[in-house]
């Protein structure tokens, strides 16, 4: 009799420890913990997973840094351009940039270059900006086709560049073009030219 009450005892306990170490376990069932891999697997944990696609040294977009100043060299030295005159220079010409390219000196750049041509009879512009927010790209073009409209003109309002050949270099040799935080306007000659250079910078 005491063999069978003590064997019922341990039958007892051994079923209530299994339910208690069964409780435990439910929650992890649920997905109330991350699920963990085991090394060597393919996981969370696992170099693999944390390495950025395209592996560590991938370049990105945000990444690439352009010296817009050494670049606007490179364009002279590569083509030939009229004589620029460079508007960032000093104070005294920084002036026209205003008059030239309204609202342009409002907008948070990091790199800003514009240089025109010293003579007016000239077909000749570089323009290079860095703007630091991205939503400012968008004005930036605008201005810069705000330039070419005014030297251009239109059948009320003779064009700015005021010759006719002038006009008609300014209406047919311009280019705006941007990639991420950079915009480029280049007229001239040697405007297409400037943009490959321009896009062979983030290639």
């Amino acid at each position: 009799m005491k063999t069978k009450l003590l064997a019922l005892v341990l039958a007892l306990a051994l079923a209530l420890s299994l339910a208690a170490c069964g409780g435990k376990d439910a929650p992890a069932q649920d997905g109330g913990s991350p699920e963990v891999s085991a090394p060597g697997e393919e996981g969370a944990g696992s170099p693999e997973a944390s390495a950025p696609e395209g592996g560590e040294d991938a370049p990105s977009e945000a990444q690439t840094e352009i010296d817009l100043t050494a670049f606007y060299e490179t364009l002279r030295a590569e083509n030939t351009w009229p004589e620029l005159m460079n508007l960032m220079e000093d104070e005294t010409v920084t002036e026209l940039l205003d008059s030239y390219y309204p609202g342009l000196s409002e907008i948070p750049t990091k790199q800003c270059g514009v240089y025109i041509a010293a003579i007016s009879a000239a077909v000749g512009e570089i323009a290079l900006v860095e703007v630091e927010n991205a939503e400012d790209v968008q004005a930036v073009e605008d201005i810069f086709q705000g330039r070419i409209d005014y030297q251009v003109g239109d059948d009320e309002n003779p064009g700015g560049a005021w010759y006719p050949e002038t006009i008609e270099g300014w209406k047919t040799k311009s280019q705006i073009v941007s990639h991420g935080n950079y915009v480029m306007l280049a007229v001239g000659d040697a405007a297409e030219a400037a943009v490959e250079s321009f896009e062979a910078l983030f290639a």
